[in-house]
């Protein structure tokens, strides 16, 4: 898993749209012609597009800076008002006459029955280029890669994308391209670029069925584009590289696969990611892999946060035990995602200094009240103050990772403070759990959850007893 150390800033340069959805349900069909009668119960719009990247990206935690053309229209209007939402910087063109991409479906029983689209497909004026690169040129130097979102609606144009990848390459800025289109020499000079096997068949010539013409295909591309990096992503079968002559595979994961509308979109997203955070590209390619293999367990254009990441990792059996570990604005993010998911968050807290079998069994009753078991750790500094200048034992990271290691707690966040209060707060759980030692006593953060529970202690089981039994034995 990728280390993110800080906050990235990533410019997106490409085809902005909204998708638009008309929500229904149909009982009948129209007396006026053989069709469907849709009763409209709800609509919806996202950013689409290149926009569905930077709605990935925003997801993941990155800051992000978006160009691109649009009309001087209702749409454009729109589409502004949605990417501020977002907290994305616009830097966007607008061209008189143009028409700002808009894609509606009108689906019913969540079943697709038609789309329609308002758009402008030609190729942006010079004048827009000239507008655009301007605003390119003068903001590039805020940013830590460039993403080429292309969906051959007009806005990168060859002139386009050659003086912005020649200009980036001068500033040491990788360049990564969702290509489009059987003309590749376009997005010469750029870092990578992320066909799918079909793109990457058309552009290549070559037909990929097996190892030798998947390495065929690699090495046209790499040549054609000049690029670092080549690579193809092939759907459920993971992502080729091209390294030194050689192919690599790096396989996804098995996942039953719902949509894979918008993968592509998460796949460039999170290799920008990741590589501006200074990741090398083998474990930038394992991150876009996890990232893909959650937005196909969705429906419809999706993003990807790094919490499903983790978790989605952590399903698999390839997490380490440190990613189970929080700090309280992460856990306050996870528990409100939780929330959301409607899943039964139970927090309990101590010092388990000496894990032993009592605490074991009351980090799985615990666990049993609900589906997600936060710890709250109590950190050296306050294991001082409760027990004593010679506790604890065992430091905080050293509880901190053994407490995590166990398959019934979910997350450990380490607090300094003598109680856990403001951690419960910022937690919110469902059910609060301590032991039967607190009956008819006040517990901390009771008036915050929903519920409290005592749990009954296994007798003759305690840190106390053990550290006195080892100094019996010395």
């Amino acid at each position: 898993m990728i280390k993110v150390n800080k906050k990235p800033n990533i410019l997106v340069i490409g085809d902005l749209m909204i998708d638009e959805y008309l929500w229904g349900s149909c009982e009948r069909i129209s007396p006026e012609a053989p069709v469907q009668i849709v009763d409209i119960k709800k609509e919806t719009a996202v950013l689409g597009g290149a926009g569905n990247v930077i709605a990935n990206l925003v997801s993941l935690g990155a800051d992000v800076g978006v160009m691109s053309v649009i009309g001087n229209d209702e749409v454009g209007e729109d589409l502004r008002t949605m990417l501020s939402k977002q907290g994305v910087k616009s830097f966007l063109v607008e061209q008189k006459g143009r028409k700002t991409s808009r894609k509606t479906r009108l689906m019913a029983s969540h079943s697709q029955v038609v789309r329609y689209d308002k758009e402008s497909k030609n190729p942006i004026s010079s004048e827009s280029v000239k507008a655009l690169y301007e605003k390119f040129s003068e903001k590039v130097d805020a940013y830590d890669i460039i993403l080429l979102s292309d969906y051959a609606k007009g806005v990168l144009r060859k002139e386009l994308i050659e003086k912005v990848i020649a200009y980036a390459n001068k500033k040491n800025i990788k360049v990564l391209v969702d290509p489009k289109g059987d003309d590749y020499t376009k997005y010469a000079g750029a870092y990578l670029l992320t066909p799918n096997k079909k793109e990457a068949e058309i552009a290549s010539k070559t037909k990929i069925d097996n190892e030798i013409n998947l390495k065929e295909s690699l090495l046209i591309l790499k040549k054609e584009a000049s690029l670092a990096v080549s690579l193809i992503t092939l759907s459920e079968h993971g992502i080729a590289i091209l390294d030194n002559d050689e192919v690599t595979v790096k396989p996804t994961v098995a996942r039953e696969v719902y949509d894979v509308t918008g993968a592509g979109d998460t796949v460039l997203a999170s290799l920008g990611f990741s590589l501006s955070l200074g990741s090398d590209i083998y474990s930038s390619v394992e991150f876009a892999n996890l990232a893909a293999g959650v937005v196909v367990g969705k429906l419809g254009s999706a993003t990807v946060t790094m919490d499903e990441i983790e978790e989605y990792q952590a399903s698999l059996h390839k997490s380490s035990i440190e990613l189970h570990i929080k700090t309280r604005d992460e856990i306050e993010k996870i528990s409100a995602r939780l929330k959301e998911q409607n899943k039964k968050v139970v927090f309990t807290n101590g010092c388990f200094d000496i894990l032993h079998k009592g605490h074991v069994s009351y980090l799985n009753v615990a666990k049993s009240f609900g589906d997600v078991l936060i710890l709250g750790l109590n950190s050296d500094a306050s294991v001082k103050r409760l027990k004593g200048e010679d506790r604890p034992i065992n430091c905080e990271d050293d509880r901190a990772y053994i407490l995590s290691a166990l398959e019934f707690v979910d997350y450990v966040v380490i607090f300094d403070e003598d109680t856990p209060y403001e951690l419960i707060k910022k937690v919110q759980p469902n059910t609060l759990v301590k032991g039967a030692d607190y009956e008819g006593k006040e517990v901390v953060g009771s008036d915050i959850a929903d519920e409290t529970k005592l749990v009954e202690f296994v007798d003759g089981r305690s840190t106390t007893s053990t550290i006195k039994k080892i100094q019996k034995v010395n």
